[in-house]
């Protein structure tokens, strides 16, 4: 595991992701004011405000009153949350309301207070499990492009994502659908599908993935590299995910929280439980928030698994570093200090 004393030095052979992995794993507004509201808009709106007066109104079936809301709250600077359509639920009362809302939508603003609301709902769509109804405002839109309506890689990225998590088949096929659309699936598009793979330790199908972000043209993100330490750790094959981290630090990439996870996670599934807490250690300094849930996240890990001499090696370089103890580590510090 010498490659734990190389996570400080950048390499001098920057190489291929792909090339690793494969050897390695083989306008002008349409609405009109719809008459004073019950109460007077605050001098400074949040979307907070907006949604639950977009709520408010929709409760009424007062459509109207719902794209003059969403027309509005865009020139305030207060875009659309993934709050702004709650009121759309996997119920057929709520339901009914779909095709009112799209009509709605249909009018807004041209440009992006019209794109930004069709994203939101699709996104809604996708949060309730309604993956039809959302291809079904796809379609819609594709249908009236060039006439204020538009899509882009965004717009696709909630549904290759929940399709990708159990349908990867019919994630594949909404990116030709993408493609028919005139969009070129972005890396994000892609990563959906990767993370899926990879989580399966499907590294085949990973490799494919990775070989069509590549010869696309793309460059391999912080997700991409994510996915694949995901996959190597899962696979057991921890060294080369602790290579790919190295390279993943070496282009400048932004290490997630999740990227240490899955490295701690794989270490601790070989039994590996020195090597996960000298590599806590040597990432140490770089992010204060990320030292904090690292050696947070090992030393519950270690205790659960009844590791007591390496969890208080984590502890105590909390507790040196002045980390804050959750009250189940506060316990198990004070009774196993009491204890040596």
């Amino acid at each position: 595991m010498s490659i734990l004393k190389k996570l400080n030095n950048k390499s001098p052979y920057p190489q291929s992701i792909l090339k690793f992995f494969v050897t390695r794993f083989s306008s002008t507004a349409q609405y009109v004011d719809p008459g004073p509201f019950d109460e007077p808009f605050p001098d400074e709106p949040t979307s907070a405000y907006y949604d639950e007066q977009v709520l408010k109104a929709s409760q009424n079936g007062d459509m109207a009153k719902v794209g003059y809301l969403l027309n509005k709250r865009v020139k305030d600077g207060c875009f659309n949350s993934l709050k702004t359509f709650s009121f759309i639920t996997n119920t057929e009362s709520s339901l009914k309301n779909l095709d009112p809302l799209i009509e709605t939508l249909s009018r807004l603003d041209k440009g992006i207070t019209r794109k930004h609301a069709f994203d939101s709902l699709i996104a809604r769509l996708c949060k309730i499990e309604r993956i039809e109804d959302s291809l079904r405002v796809v379609r819609l839109i594709t249908a009236k492009q060039g006439s204020g309506f538009r899509l882009n890689a965004a717009t696709f990225h909630p549904i290759v994502s929940a399709l990708a998590k159990k349908k990867t088949e019919e994630a594949w096929k909404v990116m030709d659908l993408m493609r028919d659309a005139g969009v070129s699936p972005d890396v994000t598009t892609y990563n959906f599908l990767l993370t899926a793979y990879c989580y399966e330790t499907k590294l085949t199908e990973a490799v494919a993935v990775v070989k069509k972000i590549e010869e696309e043209g793309m460059v391999a993100d912080a997700r991409t590299y994510d996915a694949l330490i995901l996959g190597a750790c899962r696979a057991g094959k921890v060294e080369g995910g602790l290579v790919l981290l190295r390279s993943m630090m070496d282009a400048g990439l932004h290490v997630m929280y999740s990227t240490h996870s899955h490295v701690i996670n794989g270490l601790l599934r070989v039994g590996y439980y020195d090597g996960a807490v000298r590599f806590v250690m040597a990432c140490k300094g770089r992010d204060k928030m990320l030292d904090k849930e690292s050696f947070g996240v090992l030393a519950n890990k270690l205790m659960n698994l009844g590791r007591k001499s390496e969890a208080m090696v984590v502890l105590d370089e909390m507790k040196q570093s002045g980390m804050v103890f959750g009250k189940k580590m506060k316990d198990f510090y004070e009774a196993n200090l009491k204890s040596n």
